[in-house]
């Protein structure tokens, strides 16, 4: 793509509405607007980045065997009655009317919507387990939406349902899904750590939340220094065997948000191993057993004929979220660092003296040879100064920038600069492209 084609409304200047690193980095970097208080539009830039990471997530669930669907983001009150949370749930849901005076809402979650689905659907134990998901809006009306798209009131949500007879089976779902989560953050270049947590408004009695560390974070953490060394892309796992070991691998360990933390216990820590940080909740699983399917009768044969009613848990990720705590978690005085695996391109690729016949021809050389790679690239060919373009480049963070420049070019080199070191490095234009595409 051609920044002189490409719609990327960077700002010089931070918006004063703009609170913490992440919200002012996405506005000056023209990756949302603001629509209204806690909604926001997704520009290209901004939109690019939250499919990487959707795409991510939709591999690791895929990988556990959990099946996508898609549900509608405005359900019939009568099914969260059934439930008994319509009430209950208060003035974070959004309540519609519709012109025949039927009672909707906006979805902030879907176990009602997904236990209906399943009751019509599955009869016999013969069906079961089943993994269901989907990756959807979600509207809670947050009394203070803050801190861009961290706490907003519109968010886009994986959200997935596990379906089992007994404990046993919902724990085996339980488990796939912590360790699915471990991966999707580690992917992403984050470092996750699971930690028990409250059940809320969701209900349950077995429940984590996934926190990142950042210094900007919401929460303070305590943790042992082992879970943050772990490298789970390195763990070998099948995810149809036993995966206790490795759950019990990451919950040995002491770990706690301030909410639950334990000063006594954390002490008893070697001082060399004890981590005190700030960090981000980035997901958040529960099993909560019949909550849901006893009052709404979600119930299959069971082998000897009789009713059994479903054991159920659920399991978030805050997907537009995350692109708010990947940067809160990778950033610089410059701008964002994106880590590869969610960048919006991998190379910026920067023309300093556009009309300059030389340069003109090694940076449209070096473009078409990305794009015939398939190597995503973001060719700035903007006829402006080099320091407004060099730091739009640091500012929108794409992990490579190739320089090419008339003083180079004349030498017969261009300048490759990786954007999370800053380490530069002079090579020609054949060996600059050779490096990073051999990367790719």
């Amino acid at each position: 793509m051609r920044s002189s084609q490409f719609f990327m409304p960077t700002m010089k200047e931070t918006p004063a509405e703009a609170q913490i690193v992440s919200h002012r980095l996405m506005l000056r970097a023209g990756m949302i607007k603001q629509a209204s208080a806690g909604i926001y539009s997704w520009l290209p830039l901004g939109f690019k980045v939250l499919k990487k990471i959707e795409q991510i997530v939709r591999e690791e669930q895929d990988a556990i065997g959990c099946q996508e669907v898609l549900m509608p983001t405005i359900q019939p009150a009568d099914l969260w009655r059934e439930s008994g949370r319509y009430e209950d749930y208060g003035k974070e849901m959004l309540r519609i009317t519709d012109r025949h005076e039927r009672e909707m809402l906006y979805g902030p979650t879907n176990e009602e919507m997904i236990t209906d689905i399943f009751r019509t659907h599955v009869k016999s134990y013969r069906e079961l387990p089943k993994l269901l998901y989907h990756i959807q809006w979600k509207f809670r009306d947050e009394v203070r939406p803050r801190f861009g798209v961290m706490r907003g009131r519109e968010f886009l949500m994986k959200d997935a349902y596990s379906f089992d007879l007994d404990f046993a089976g919902a724990k085996r779902a339980y488990n796939k899904m912590f360790v699915s989560y471990l991966r999707t953050y580690a992917r992403m270049g984050l470092k996750a750590i699971p930690m028990a947590a409250d059940s809320g408004p969701i209900g349950g009695d077995l429940s984590h939340e996934f926190i990142i560390l950042a210094k900007t974070g919401e929460s303070a953490v305590y943790c042992h220094r082992d879970l943050v060394e772990f490298d789970m892309l390195k763990t070998e796992i099948d995810h149809e065997g036993d995966l206790q070991p490795i759950v019990d691998r990451w919950t040995s360990l002491y770990a706690a948000t301030d909410e639950k933390h334990d000063a006594a216990t954390f002490e008893k820590i070697p001082a060399d191993k004890r981590v005190n940080e700030r960090g981000i909740e980035v997901g958040h699983i529960f099993y909560f057993g019949t909550k849901y399917s006893a009052p709404m009768k979600a119930q299959v044969g069971g082998q000897t004929g009789d009713p059994v009613t479903l054991h159920m848990g659920s399991y978030g990720i805050g997907v537009s979220r995350l692109v708010g705590a990947v940067i809160e978690a990778s950033h610089d005085e410059a701008g964002i660092i994106w880590p590869e695996s969610v960048a919006p391109f991998r190379i910026g690729l920067v023309n300093l003296k556009v009309g300059d016949a030389a340069c003109d021809a090694v940076a449209s050389d070096l473009y078409a040879r990305c794009l015939a790679a398939k190597v995503e690239v973001l060719y700035d060919d903007r006829d402006d100064r080099p320091g407004p373009k060099l730091a739009d480049m640091d500012l929108i963070g794409l992990p490579w920038q190739i320089v090419v420049g008339p003083r180079g070019v004349k030498s017969g080199v261009v300048e490759i600069k990786n954007r999370k070191t800053g380490e530069k490095v002079e090579l020609a234009p054949e060996q600059a492209f050779n490096k990073l595409t051999a990367r790719a």
